[in-house]
């Protein structure tokens, strides 16, 4: 089963820096030391955003 990305790697940025968490990304060479709570926020801000997008 392949893995289907669901956000751009540049929303993902955008997100981040937006919830301050991109230098820790940056820090620490990707996101798999990211925290599934900020993960969490992560994908709430995201779908934040779509529902904006949508109206």
């Amino acid at each position: 089963m392949t893995k289907r990305k669901l956000m751009t790697e540049k929303l993902k940025e955008e997100i981040a820096k937006e919830l301050g968490v991109y230098e820790q990304v940056k820090r620490d060479g990707g996101w798999d030391n990211v925290p599934s709570k900020t993960c969490g926020n992560m994908v709430t801000k995201a779908i934040e955003i779509a529902n904006r997008n949508a109206e």
